[in-house]
C-alpha cells in the first residue's frame, strides 16, 4: 500500500516550528481525510494537524513535547492507490544518487522522518531580525552560546575584560557559572516569543505621545448598546477610522521607502497565560462598531484559550492595548516589530474639568491615551494629530 507522509503544515506566516502536545489518534487507527490527528502548540496558539487523506495510521515519527519544523514528516499513513494518485504521490521514489544531489542543492525535504533544523520563514521585517548585544564574539564564543541556546542580547549586562571591552570566553564562562547559582525556571514558548519580538522592536527609535481623553460620551453610548462594546474596541474602531483617512502613519520603512498598508487590519492585546496574544480584526475601517462586537468577544475568548484561528493572527498594521485594566494610568507600550503604531488606553479617573457654559469646574471621567510609534516613520507632530483625531472620534461614539 502507498505510504503518505503527515507533514507539519505552515500554521501562520511567521511560524517556523510547533511543539507536539498530544496525539488524537493511535497507530493502526483508520482516519478520514482532514481528520485531526494531533494537537500542536506554536508561539501564538494551540492548533491541530490534520490527515492529508483517508487511510490507516502506520507510524508516528515524533515525540511529545518536542518541536518540529514546518515541512517535517510527523508520521505516515497507509492509503489506497486511488488516494495516492489523487495527491500526486504515486510516482516512483527517487534514486539515492538523485536524493543526495537534492541535499547538495539544499532542496531536499525531511521525507526520512528525521527532525529538520528550524529555518525562519519571516522575511521583509522593518528591522533586522538578529539581536543586539556584544559587539564582537569569537567563533568559539558563538559555538558555546549556541550550545546553551543563548544570543548576543543575553550578554548585554556582561562587562568584558578583553580588548575594547570585548567579552572573552573566560568572561562568558564566569557569567554562566554565576547564573547557575540562581534559582531558574524554564521560560514558556510564548514568553520566549514575546521576548524575541520586543527585542527586535527595540532596535528601532521609538517614541510616545499622550493625551487625556474624556470618556463620558463613550460610557454613555455604551450603556445604550446591546451587546456592549469594550473600551478597547471603541479605541480600535476610532484608530481604524483615523487611519482610513490617512494611512501614512501606519506605513513601514523598509530601505528608503515607506510601504503603506493595503488594508486597515488592527490587532488588540489580550493577556494569556505567561504572555500576550494579539488577535486581528480585518478591515476594521469598513465594519461598524456594532458589527465588530461579536467577533471581538469571540477572539478574546479564543486568545485566552490560545486557540486563535490562522486568519486572526499576524498581518496587522497597529495594535490597541487597554493597560487601564491593570489600574495603570500611563504606560509606553512597544509596537510589534512589523508595526509602526500601538495605541494604549489608561484607567479612567474622575477629574475636574472647566465648563465654560456653567463657568465652573464639573467632574468628568478622563483617561490618558498614548500612542507609541516608530520615530523613523512618524514625528511628534504627526503622532499628535493622529491621537487628537482618535480623541475627536471617541467624542462622538454614535458615529463609530
Amino acid at each position: 500500500m502507498p505510504q503518505i507522509p503527515i507533514i507539519m503544515p505552515q500554521l501562520g506566516e511567521s511560524i517556523a516550528e510547533a511543539t507536539i502536545l498530544r496525539l488524537l489518534v493511535n497507530e493502526g487507527d483508520q482516519v478520514d481525510a482532514d481528520q485531526d490527528v494531533m494537537e500542536v502548540e506554536t508561539n501564538k496558539a494551540t492548533m491541530n494537524v490534520a490527515s492529508p487523506c483517508a487511510g490507516k495510521v502506520q507510524k508516528f515519527l515524533i515525540k511529545l513535547q518536542e518541536s518540529y519544523a514546518v515541512g517535517a514528516v510527523l508520521g505516515h499513513l497507509e492509503a489506497s492507490p486511488e488516494e495516492a494518485r489523487r495527491l500526486g504521490l504515486d510516482r516512483p521514489a527517487e534514486s539515492p544518487g538523485k536524493s543526495e544531489a537534492c541535499v547538495e542543492n539544499g532542496s531536499k525535504t525531511a521525507l526520512d522522518g528525521g527532525k529538520r533544523g528550524v529555518e525562519p520563514t519571516v522575511r521583509g521585517l522593518p528591522v533586522p531580525a538578529h539581536a543586539s548585544g556584544a559587539s564582537y564574539m569569537s567563533p568559539r564564543m558563538k559555538a558555546r552560546m549556541a550550545e546553551l541556546g543563548m544570543n548576543a542580547a543575553d550578554l548585554s549586562g556582561v562587562a568584558g575584560s578583553g580588548a575594547a571591552g570585548r567579552v572573552t570566553i573566560q568572561d562568558f564562562e564566569k557569567f554562566v557559572s554565576n547564573l547557575e547559582q540562581n534559582v531558574m525556571s524554564q521560560a514558556s514558548t510564548m514568553r520566549v516569543a514575546v521576548a524575541d519580538a520586543m527585542r527586535r522592536s527595540w532596535l528601532r527609535p521609538l517614541a510616545t505621545v499622550a493625551l487625556p481623553v474624556c470618556l463620558d460620551p463613550m460610557l454613555a453610548h455604551r450603556k445604550s448598546c446591546n451587546p456592549k462594546p469594550g473600551p478597547a474596541l471603541y479605541a480600535l474602531r476610532a484608530l481604524a477610522v483615523a487611519l482610513s483617512e490617512n494611512s501614512a502613519p501606519a506605513g513601514r520603512l523598509i530601505g528608503k521607502k515607506i510601504f503603506h498598508p493595503s488594508s486597515i487590519d488592527v490587532g488588540f492585546a489580550v493577556e494569556a497565560e505567561d504572555g500576550v496574544l494579539v488577535p486581528v480584526i480585518r478591515n476594521a475601517d469598513k465594519r461598524s462598531l456594532k458589527e465588530m462586537v461579536e467577533r471581538y468577544n469571540e477572539l478574546v475568548e479564543l486568545a485566552r484559550q490560545r486557540r486563535l484561528p490562522a486568519d486572526a493572527t499576524g498581518g496587522s498594521i497597529a495594535t490597541v492595548t487597554n493597560f487601564g485594566t491593570f489600574g495603570l494610568t500611563w504606560a509606553t507600550p512597544i509596537p510589534l516589530p512589523e508595526q509602526t503604531l500601538v495605541l494604549g488606553m489608561g484607567a479612567g479617573k474622575i477629574v475636574p474639568s472647566w465648563d465654560a457654559a456653567q463657568k465652573q469646574f464639573v467632574p468628568v471621567m478622563e483617561a490618558n491615551m498614548t500612542l507609541s510609534f516608530d520615530h523613523r516613520v512618524l514625528d511628534g507632530g504627526g503622532a499628535g494629530r493622529l491621537l487628537a483625531r482618535i480623541a475627536a472620534l471617541l467624542a462622538v461614539p454614535e458615529k463609530l
